[in-house]
């Protein structure tokens, strides 16, 4: 039977737009269960070992602000694990899609929902084809958001045929720790575009043309 896996995860909140968080970002892994990751974890696994990180999450936005398990680590040493992320994500055999919204333009919360309804309907119907070729879709998210969870819910059942969800822990899904990664690079995609970049932002990745180069122009190459 083949099996599609979907990753699932989210930056921002469905509450009002508040300046210091005007977007919403939504990132899909996608990955066919045919092809094998496993030599990609184990590799990922022990870099990070050898940097003396053991934890098995690697969450990016409190990586990049410095806080919870980084609080006391240096920028460079931060930036290496998520360097040791992104590579990962980039040898694994797989594909990524991911949803912007600029919370200032919608009036209220049920037309912000039905908007990120609709764009995930259209992309799965624009791209009926690919998922088709699948017996069954899992998709893997941790629940982190009820409105999101329903959405999801709600647009895949409708469209796809096979369709389960499964709740998931970070610690136990490399690909899900991927989606993390997407999504931040996203969100930091959308602030270069306004100048917004944090200072904490800066300290890991230096310079605008850096975080294009390194990271940005590399990942595109993984877009569904």
């Amino acid at each position: 039977m083949k099996q599609l896996s979907i990753f699932v995860d989210e930056s921002g909140d469905f509450g009002k737009y508040e300046k210091h968080a005007p977007y919403y970002v939504i990132a899909m892994v996608f990955h066919d269960q045919e092809s094998d990751i496993a030599k990609n974890i184990d590799k990922l696994d022990q870099e990070l070992a050898d940097l003396g990180y053991q934890d098995k999450v690697v969450h990016t936005e409190p990586l990049i602000r410095r806080e919870e398990d980084y609080k006391n680590m240096p920028p460079n040493e931060r930036r290496r694990i998520f360097t040791k992320l992104y590579f990962f994500f980039i040898r694994c055999d797989v594909k990524y899609k991911t949803f912007r919204f600029y919370k200032k333009e919608y009036n209220d919360f049920f037309q912000f929902e039905a908007k990120i309804a609709r764009e995930i309907s259209l992309f799965i119907r624009e791209n009926y084809s690919y998922f088709q070729k699948y017996e069954r879709v899992i998709l893997y998210y941790d629940n982190g958001q009820h409105e999101l969870n329903r959405i999801l819910n709600t647009v895949l059942a409708a469209e796809l045929s096979g369709y389960e969800i499964r709740k998931v822990l970070p610690k136990n899904y490399r690909l899900f720790q991927a989606a993390d990664l997407v999504c931040t690079l996203e969100l930091l995609r959308a602030k270069i575009e306004t100048g917004e970049l944090t200072r904490s932002e800066q300290l890991i990745f230096h310079s605008v043309k850096d975080l294009k180069k390194d990271f940005l122009k590399g990942i595109h190459q993984k877009s569904f």
